[in-house]
């Protein structure tokens, strides 16, 4: 019958290898706050871990995924500015002059294409999480994203092209 060691023993054993995990996504100040969510996690659900578990690899899993959460949180993050904009920007605003033709077109598009290209490229969200949120396989999310962009290059280039006339 296997025993399972006590946690204090399980983190001696694998803290060196779960900063490695961490620091190979993260930088050095990043690393030490995923290894510490790492542990803090792994003792919350160790005593449901079976006593014949591989430790190691469920450690690996839990650090690598603490690591991709502070990845995504960063990337997430407002950037301060040492000095705030003269003006305030209509960039992105329906109906103010920048960027309207690339509205107009993005709203001329199917749904499913409109919420694919939104959700992948202006949301970040990777194709598997598109489908969720669509309905349907990561591969149709491809697709619908992939016809959508099509679309817009090509409705852009004529707008631009009768604008030059």
């Amino acid at each position: 019958m296997n025993t399972k060691q006590p946690f204090e023993k399980v983190v001696a054993s694998h803290a060196t290898t779960v900063l490695r995990v961490c620091r190979a996504v993260l930088d050095v100040s990043e690393a030490d706050d995923a290894w510490s969510e790492t542990f803090l996690a792994a003792l919350r659900a160790y005593p449901d871990l079976p006593a014949d578990a591989n430790v190691q690899a469920w450690l690996v899993t839990i650090a690598h995924r603490k690591s991709i959460d502070i990845v995504r949180a960063r990337s997430r993050a407002a950037i301060p500015l040492a000095d705030l904009p003269d003006r305030v920007s209509t960039l992105g605003v329906p109906g103010a002059g920048d960027g309207g033709d690339l509205i107009d077109a993005l709203a001329r598009l199917p749904d499913k294409q409109r919420r694919a290209v939104a959700y992948h490229h202006l949301g970040g969200l990777p194709y598997l999480e598109v489908a969720q949120l669509l309905g349907g396989t990561p591969e149709a999310a491809r697709r619908a994203a992939a016809d959508g962009i099509k679309s817009l290059r090509t409705s852009l280039a004529d707008t631009t092209s009768k604008g030059a006339l």
